[in-house]
């Protein structure tokens, strides 16, 4: 019989463990293509308004998914080879050497290598018109994605499982290679042995956990942070991690050895539930570490991914309010840039021309304007009337009225504005032809004149803005130099980079001109964002798929090695619906700790450090309770699903 000839009777004979083998390389396939094919389908490349930034963004995301393909794929090959290496002994009994042996792996590998390119393909393919319209529904650009199977995709993906069937051959020959005879017959014989449990380390592994949550609760204006960040960040990572692997390791033993010591331990199916996870925390201490952290980071990744992207859709019009805004030029130059926004055809909604006072800073700018090194270094004093002016076209709730020396810093982008009581208002001097100071009543994380902005390179820099009182601007005004701002409000404003092209080289003839423009960040933000959501999705689906795959490998292995006492249990009486109930107890064990700490784990970083910096856009807490929500159903259908798949592995005969 030839090598391909018994490589054909395995796959007949073994075929529900190759199928599982087989539908791990197909995903992986569907994976690779549909993210790749992105990249080269024609109907999005023409929609988007930074194709070399989308193009590199979606090159570097390949490459990570690439890198998760040859996790999950060289983990899939690991499983498939120690479930038959009782068979490969066999072999060796037999009289094929090593070398015969890792041919015959290497010619299954190109097979089903083959079946999946061709099936992944095909399927990845249609899939790939699907996320295209998702992605062009994420930037909210109406367009019509078709039906394609780039060439250039097509050649990388064959190129890359090529290249990881060479490896999977290399690993399959290493497995090979490391062992003995009589460990291959007697690799599912090996027993774990308790863990040998200490109340001491259960208990410093709850500490530890409480330490990194308490640290992280305490916010990043604490004295922890502030004073100790680097010792702070330390002692958090190590209690996230060793608090979680002591928590499997020690907690979790602890736990299942104070439950035998009920009373009631003997009666109905505790013990044989218990029984059995005691002796598997060894085994699973690193696997359920993993799946906690690894749950923890999807779902801070995914979270994150989905604050910035919602927060982008107003922050762009939160750090450029203005449509379009500039210095006043000469009168001809005004009115040629006038002429032109008005034929452009975006409707005009309002057109203003305000003035403000130059000013130099006396006192220090950190207190009135966080970060001051992204402001100019001159200050600008708008009065309250031409301030309140400008904010009844574009929001009156932002009106203001002042009085005497009192003012308003405008701290766009601040993480912590705030008003002030009357006795505690700071003061904060400025000199135009002479000294004056102001008593700040509030800084305001608000803008009335936006990131100065290029088409090319977005935000530059921001003008620092004061408001003052009218009656105080009055008696500054007669002898301080000024400045006057042409500021429009246009429709369709996201979609002007046309025109704000063309009036941005009109405005910068003038050396050191102000120019703003929303359209000048709106897309580059949106599409960018709206990019990132849909990689770290894309990447969030695979790292589950990945997940379900340890889980569901882990699972299979246990079910496999357990079918003779489960058989032994049966003749000795215990029925299906017990061993149901068995099963059920023993996998929650395994399934709900690690997800409960996952979620801990990633709420807490996302409440006290993303969460609470944005405070003001509303919806995103419950955007992040429904994608843990979300995970959680995935877990469910996880649990579910290998408990039956337990149930029916035991349910045979050895």
């Amino acid at each position: 019989m030839s090598l391909l000839e018994l490589t054909a009777r395995n796959v007949k004979r073994n075929f529900r463990l190759y199928s599982i083998y087989l539908f791990s390389m197909i995903t992986g396939v569907i994976i690779q293509f549909t993210f790749s094919s992105l990249m080269y389908n024609e109907d999005i490349i023409d929609a988007l308004q930074n194709r070399a930034n989308f193009q590199t963004g979606v090159g570097i995301a390949s490459l990570v998914v690439f890198l998760f393909i040859i996790f999950f794929i060289l983990y899939a090959n690991s499983f498939f080879m120690k479930q038959r290496k009782k068979e490969f002994g066999m072999y060796l009994l037999y009289g094929l050497n090593e070398r015969q042996i890792t041919r015959m792996v290497f010619y299954e590998t190109l097979i089903m290598s083959a079946i999946s390119l061709f099936t992944g393909i095909l399927i990845g393919g249609l899939l790939s018109k699907l996320f295209g319209m998702l992605l062009m529904n994420l930037m909210h650009y109406d367009q019509v994605i078709s039906l394609s199977f780039p060439i250039p995709s097509i050649a990388a993906t064959i190129g890359v499982f090529i290249l990881l069937a060479m490896i999977i051959s290399v690993q399959s020959h290493i497995m090979l290679n490391r062992v003995q005879l009589t460990e291959l017959f007697h690799a599912k014989q090996k027993m774990d042995k308790p863990v040998r449990i200490s109340s001491v380390w259960a208990m410093i592994a709850v500490l530890l956990l409480g330490m990194a949550f308490a640290l992280i609760s305490s916010g990043k204006g604490s004295v922890f942070w502030q004073d100790y960040a680097t010792v702070t960040m330390i002692a958090v990572t190590i209690g996230i991690i060793g608090g979680t692997f002591l928590f499997f390791r020690q907690f979790a033993g602890w736990l299942l050895q104070a439950v035998s010591r009920r009373r009631k331990y003997y009666e109905g199916n505790t013990m044989l539930w218990t029984s059995s996870l005691r002796f598997q925390i060894r085994g699973n201490t690193l696997n359920l570490t993993f799946i906690s952290l690894f749950s923890a980071a999807i779902m801070l990744l995914l979270s994150f991914m989905t604050i910035n992207y919602k927060v982008q859709f107003e922050a762009v019009g939160r750090n450029l309010p203005n449509d379009i805004a500039f210095e006043s030029l000469a009168s001809e130059t005004n009115s040629q840039i006038d002429s032109l926004i008005r034929s452009s055809g975006h409707e005009v909604r309002y057109h203003l021309t305000q003035e403000a006072i130059m000013a130099d800073p006396v006192s220090d700018m950190g207190p009135a304007f966080e970060n001051p090194e992204y402001y100019t270094p001159y200050l600008l004093l708008v009065s309250e009337q031409t301030y309140n002016g400008l904010m009844k076209e574009r929001d009156p709730k932002q009106i203001l009225d002042l009085q005497g020396e009192e003012a308003v810093t405008l701290a766009q982008g601040s993480d912590f504005p705030q008003s002030y009581a009357a006795n505690r208002r700071p003061e904060f001097t400025v000199k135009t032809d002479a000294e004056t100071t102001f008593r700040i009543i509030e800084k305001k994380d608000y803008a009335y004149l936006g990131w100065s902005s290029d088409p090319v390179r977005s935000m530059v820099i921001k003008p620092a803005v004061l408001v003052i009182s009218d009656e105080t601007y009055r008696s500054l005004r007669e002898h301080a130099d000024k400045k006057s701002f042409q500021i429009y409000g246009i429709a369709n404003a996201g979609r002007a980079e046309e025109l704000s092209k063309q009036v941005h080289a009109i405005v910068t003839e003038t050396p050191g001109a102000y120019y703003s423009s929303f359209a000048d960040v709106y897309s580059k933000q949106i599409e960018g964002s709206s990019l990132m959501l849909f990689s770290s999705g894309f990447l969030a689906l695979i790292a589950i798929f990945a997940l379900a795959s340890v889980i569901y490998f882990k699972q299979l292995r246990e079910a496999t090695d357990e079918r003779l006492q489960y058989t032994i249990l049966r003749k000795m009486g215990v029925d299906d619906r017990q061993m149901k109930s068995v099963i059920r107890k023993q996998l929650l064990f395994v399934f709900l700790p690690p997800l409960a700490l996952g979620i801990l784990h990633s709420w807490f970083i996302i409440k006290y450090y993303i969460l609470d910096s944005v405070q003001d856009f509303p919806g995103l807490t419950a955007a992040v309770w429904g994608i843990m929500g979300m995970y959680f159903l995935v877990y469910l259908l996880f649990y579910v699903s290998s408990t039956n798949v337990y149930y029916k592995i035991v349910s045979e005969t050895p």
